[in-house]
């Protein structure tokens, strides 16, 4: 039985993997005695992704080897419960768990959140996690990862005191206007009337109705496997369960001819995943400009008008001064706020952010949502925000939520 348990908070700056090599390898001496010459494992988004490409890549089944069911069928809490279980047979000392309940619906949280007070009885847990409300009540020892430093505090109370007070809005410029504003769009952007979906004749959504204008700002939530993700497919034209259905996409039925291109030049999309795509040495300015003409990277000669509004942007967001700084120099958080200012630079009719937030701190976090609530007070853009949290400071218009029945998600709105 172990009576002590670790909460490490880290945030944008912290070296988080460093840390969790040593930690693995119980190589860390100064207040983590107990790890010496024991197993430990580490639960993480990261090792569900390793997994995921290990069947995708090389057909190799690892943590579903009993039950060879694919991950990719699986959701993201299916997909963490197999992990959990998988780690579990291999009797570990200690547990690393790295933001646990990223990309799971509230359901999927608290049961996950029993099921590790259970193991505590058991196993020592240490939980690396950006947002404090996350943090489990089990926990006696509570650290700060402060980029590489371990700042230890002496008390539970002394430890959630310790608040990071920053100011967290874009106030000193407005939104950059668009060179070339899309005026051809009518009020309705997108609208679902009593459309379903199944596959292999598995109900997935049922009599989807949904209107989005311009200028309105949606969360779009739901558990688990609700269908979100289909649902975000049908808008961005990638699925083609639409076709013969009542789904109408930029004043367009689906199926009436249109390609795919015809759909995605309305709209600007960020997921954090997209970061990865851009391994190459893109300053900024050129990470900007390339979401002018659509492309990784940027091949053409930029104008000085383009030029102009990637200056306009960089002061936005407080990154002028690095301006000539590469892409992957910056921080997460950096990332994520250039990557949502390249999908917004032509001001697209709607604004995708599928989890974008997902592993970001508190602190982090606001930031980023005091950008989206300005993009939406200064812009037309309608925005489809998705995410399984109820983000501290978001102010969307409206909310759609999926709701599963045995016969596929049902659409429920909720106004402000």
């Amino acid at each position: 039985m172990s009576s002590i348990h670790y909460t490490i908070l880290i945030d944008s700056k912290s070296e988080t993997k460093a840390l969790i090599d040593q930690l693995l390898k119980g190589t860390f001496s100064s207040g983590f005695s107990k790890l010496k010459g024991k197993k430990g494992e580490l639960f993480s988004s990261s090792q569900v992704a390793y997994f995921l490409n290990k069947e995708e890549q090389h057909g190799i089944k690892i943590i579903t080897k009993e039950t060879q069911q694919l991950l990719l069928t699986m959701s993201s809490g299916e997909r963490k419960k197999a992990l959990l279980n998988y780690f579990l047979k291999k009797l570990p000392d200690y547990l690393i768990l790295v933001n646990p309940y990223d990309n799971l619906d509230s359901n999927y949280q608290k049961e996950l959140k029993e099921k590790l007070i259970a193991l505590s009885n058991t196993i020592l847990l240490i939980q690396i996690v950006s947002r404090k409300e996350d943090i489990l009540p089990i926990h006696t020892k509570f650290i700060k990862l402060n980029e590489s430093e371990l700042i230890h505090y002496k008390s539970k109370e002394a430890f959630f005191n310790d608040s990071q007070i920053v100011e967290t809005n874009f106030s000193n410029y407005k939104i950059p206007l668009a060179l070339n504003p899309i005026t051809s769009l009518k009020e309705v952007l997108i609208r679902f009337i009593e459309v379903s979906v199944s596959f292999n004749n598995n109900p997935v959504l049922l009599n989807i109705t949904w209107t989005i204008k311009s200028g309105e700002f949606w969360h779009l939530k739901g558990p688990n496997g609700s269908g979100k993700s289909t649902l975000l497919s049908m808008i961005t034209g990638d699925s083609q369960k639409g076709y013969g259905q009542h789904l109408y996409l930029f004043g367009t039925k689906k199926g009436s001819g249109e390609s795919v291109w015809d759909i995605k030049k309305h709209i600007g999309y960020f997921t954090p995943a997209m970061t990865d795509k851009f391994r190459g040495y893109h300053t900024l300015e050129n990470m900007l400009i390339s979401g002018l003409h659509d492309s990784i990277g940027l091949y053409v000669k930029p104008t000085e008008n383009e030029k102009r509004l990637a200056i306009e942007w960089l002061k936005l967001l407080n990154l002028n001064n690095k301006k000539e700084a590469h892409f992957h120099q910056l921080t997460t958080t950096e990332k994520r706020l250039l990557m949502t200012a390249r999908a917004m630079i032509k001001h697209p009719p709607l604004l995708i952010l599928d989890e974008p937030t997902a592993g970001l701190d508190d602190y982090n976090a606001a930031l980023f949502v005091s950008l989206i609530n300005k993009v939406a007070k200064e812009s037309k853009t309608a925005i489809i925000f998705v995410s399984h949290r109820k983000e501290h400071g978001l102010n969307p218009t409206s909310i759609f939520e999926l709701i599963p029945t045995k016969n596929g998600s049902m659409g429920k709105i909720h106004y402000f």
